[in-house]
């Protein structure tokens, strides 16, 4: 594709978008920038009118409709923050609209969209995935003639996410390297066509969530290609196919596009709380995640980490918690079957635990005769080196186990 010839005007966007979109903040992080040595900066997204910068597309998509296709409604899919994009652009347009939501999107989303189309707008939802349920978006607007609007793969929602990057510009015009987070790509996408024409030398790295490579799968494949299986805890940026469109315009203008472990995503979640009291949603933490995985890259730099969004639910802070923890070594689970002898399980918590471990779950597997039969055992470490000389208690006192932790089937069926 020849992106000469695309007719994309960020600038022109924002103008659109004004007194509908909020100007979000681009704010210096004092404890990032001295962890990796450069001036990192948080564009925060999260602090939109509807916590997330998808209204910026769904507003200037919807806005540049005809009237007669404006009086007939609009429809769309989203896993939840294009949803309320779309809601609220409702609202302020007065148009009618059908939003089709994923079955297993967080309660809050669907509550907040509901708010912010404050009677414009009907909730449907259905599939499992995105794409399961774009597809039944597409075929409801299609019998209804009815507008529908993407979520990322059209030059209107891709134009208007541009405007992310004309704000970085405005505020930081000697920025040299932007991390963005990818899920469908219309963020990248928009951004990246900006930046790399009014900024031709400022790097840009996509990051993705390594359970859901729809971009990195595309790259390798040379173009969009359908993963048979994703990871589904980065909601926001769980998508199986990147779109045609956004893959044709990042695939020339990123720079790199990274993986970041779903645990590294949730151990940023918390600190970015527990240190700033911003609130993320997984995908808003993507791009603060993916610093350590280009630490070499942006030293002394001056860096912007878009924070996408921040709709996290409240009820998956103890998975994220649990997830954190498993990824930082913490946390370890085992099927462990106890030596047929007096004191075995006085033995495993004096002798085998450190002084400072825990045991935070303990279960016999079998129904009957319980105690002759294997546990699932979950330990909490004080610290992570030191699950070495753990194991070598364990083997040591002639116990025998199974890492749970090493086995993906087994965790998800026990754990």
């Amino acid at each position: 594709m020849d992106l000469s010839t695309l007719n994309i005007d960020s600038l022109q966007a924002n103008e659109r978008i004004k007194g509908v979109v909020t100007r979000t903040p681009l704010q210096y992080n004092l404890h990032l920038s001295e962890r990796y040595g450069a001036e990192i900066y948080l564009k925060r997204e999260d602090l939109q009118v509807v916590r997330s910068y998808k209204l910026r597309g769904a507003f200037n998509k919807i806005s540049s409709l005809s009237e007669e296709e404006r009086a007939k409604g609009v429809v769309c899919a989203s896993a939840g923050n294009h949803a309320q994009g779309v809601a609220l652009s409702c609202k302020k347009l007065d148009i009618k609209g059908v939003i089709f939501m994923p079955g297993p999107t967080p309660r809050q989303k669907i509550t907040q969209t509901e708010m912010w189309g404050n009677g414009s707008i009907e909730i449907v939802l259905t599939g499992d995935t995105f794409d399961d349920c774009q597809k039944a978006a597409m075929e409801y607007a299609d019998q209804n003639s009815m507008a529908f609007i993407p979520p990322f793969d059209d030059l209107k929602v891709i134009e208007g996410q541009g405007t992310v990057a004309v704000e970085i510009l405005e505020d930081l015009p000697d920025v040299e390297v932007v991390l963005i987070p990818i899920g469908g790509g219309g963020l990248s996408s928009g951004l990246s066509y900006h930046m790399k024409k009014f900024s031709p030398d400022t790097k840009l790295y996509g990051v993705e969530p390594e359970g859901a490579p729809s971009m990195r799968a595309a790259l390798d494949n040379g173009g969009p290609i359908e993963l048979e299986q994703i990871n589904k805890f980065v909601d926001g940026a769980a998508v199986k196919k990147i779109g045609s469109l956004t893959y044709s315009i990042s695939s020339q203008l990123l720079d790199s596009v990274k993986l970041v472990p779903e645990g590294k995503i949730c151990t940023t979640i918390l600190e970015l709380y527990n240190k700033d009291a911003i609130v993320v949603e997984p995908a808003g933490a993507l791009s603060v995640a993916a610093l350590e995985f280009h630490k070499e890259e942006i030293k002394g730099k001056k860096v912007v980490c878009i924070i996408s969004g921040g709709n996290n639910d409240i009820d998956r802070m103890s998975e994220i918690k649990e997830m954190s923890l498993l990824y930082e070594g913490f946390k370890h689970y085992f099927i462990v079957r106890f030596p047929q002898r007096p004191g075995a399980l006085r033995l495993l918590v004096t002798e085998v635990l450190g002084p400072k471990d825990d045991i935070t779950r303990f279960e016999y597997i079998k129904k009957t005769e319980r105690e002759r039969g294997p546990a699932l055992i979950g330990i909490e470490l004080n610290d992570p080196k030191d699950y070495i000389t753990f194991i070598e208690r364990l083997k040591a006192y002639k116990f025998d186990f199974i890492e749970i932790n090493k086995d993906q089937t087994l965790f998800e069926y026990l754990v």
